[in-house]
């Protein structure tokens, strides 16, 4: 395993930031750690890299013990923190010299810079200094240094914040051509970036796993009753949809509109034409809903009291 994480804990004072957690990442995943915050994300990721040292537990990075071999783990981690701390006074290529010469890269640091100011889509800015760069690029160089080693595994924490979406996208790219040749543990806030990049997600909340498991399985998963959504060809009154039976809950979201909830769906399907050829009420259409993984997150995490992160 690229990481493996068992029963890792992390206690401030009185106050348990991360509560005993576990989970292993393979080669090739990019895998999305999401909750809100406070929920343990960023203090588990600080663990993982060596920057925190766990109250109890054990973090391992290919293979390596984050406690007992540090600097194994870290010539073999790349880590791009929430704040993306960079020398502002230094020039982009100045800054991954100096990057280069911590690694101790040698005679092929020259190259490798290259390369990734050319990956990273630095090549215009790569003369000026860090702090004159806006938000998307200090991004860009933050990922430079973080990839210039060539690490087997990628911590990310919040990559794309406070980018537009231009610059969004094209940092996503980025991440999923990387991800495809190792391992990326990435945390964002933004549902879309881990649809759009990861196939497993892993959800914290109060310091604790509350899911681990494929996108789509925890859309299916998760889903206490089926959703069916009828738009009808004119506009229905609520007291005829009391006839039907095996409706849960019902809502009305537009004139013509609702949204039923229901145990049998396929029973619910045939009450419903039947139901419209009664009334001779046309139906537009009829449609299962999946919910989205914003609704999975805010069922799984609604009720998050942490407040270290």
């Amino acid at each position: 395993m690229s990481i493996k994480v068992e029963s890792l804990t992390k206690v401030y004072d009185t106050q348990i930031a991360v509560n005993g957690i576990s989970f292993e990442l393979k080669k090739g995943e990019i895998v999305g750690f999401l909750g809100p915050n406070g929920a343990g994300k960023s203090t588990t990721m600080k663990m993982i890299t060596g920057y925190l040292p766990p109250t109890s537990g054990k973090a391992t990075v290919c293979g390596f013990d984050v406690q007992e071999r540090p600097m194994d783990v870290r010539k073999r981690v790349g880590y791009l923190p929430e704040a993306n701390p960079l020398y502002f006074e230094m020039y982009v290529r100045e800054y991954l010299e100096f990057t280069a010469g911590i690694h101790k890269l040698g005679k092929g640091s020259k190259e490798r810079i290259e390369e990734m100011i050319s990956l990273t889509g630095l090549s215009k800015e790569a003369h000026k200094k860090i702090g004159t760069l806006s938000k998307g690029y200090k991004q860009r160089v933050g990922l430079a240094q973080a990839m210039l080693h060539d690490p087997e595994v990628l911590i990310l924490d919040e990559p794309t914040s406070g980018l537009d979406p231009n610059q969004i996208i094209e940092i996503r790219d980025l991440i999923k051509n990387i991800g495809s040749q190792k391992t990326v543990l990435l945390s964002t806030h933004i549902m879309q970036e881990v649809q759009a990049m990861c196939s497993r997600v892993i959800i914290i909340n109060n310091g604790q796993i509350v899911a681990d498991d494929s996108i789509e399985h925890l859309k299916t998963a998760n889903t206490k009753k089926d959703i069916l959504v009828v738009v009808f060809e004119s506009e229905v009154e609520p007291t005829l949809l009391k006839k039907l039976t095996k409706v849960e809950t019902s809502e009305n979201l537009a004139p013509n509109q609702w949204q039923f909830s229901t145990n049998d769906p396929e029973g619910l399907r045939r009450e419903i034409m039947q139901w419209s050829l009664e009334h001779r009420i046309h139906i537009s259409s009829l449609q299962a809903q999946t919910q989205s993984l914003e609704d999975v997150f805010r069922a799984l995490t609604n009720n998050n009291k942490a407040v270290v992160s």
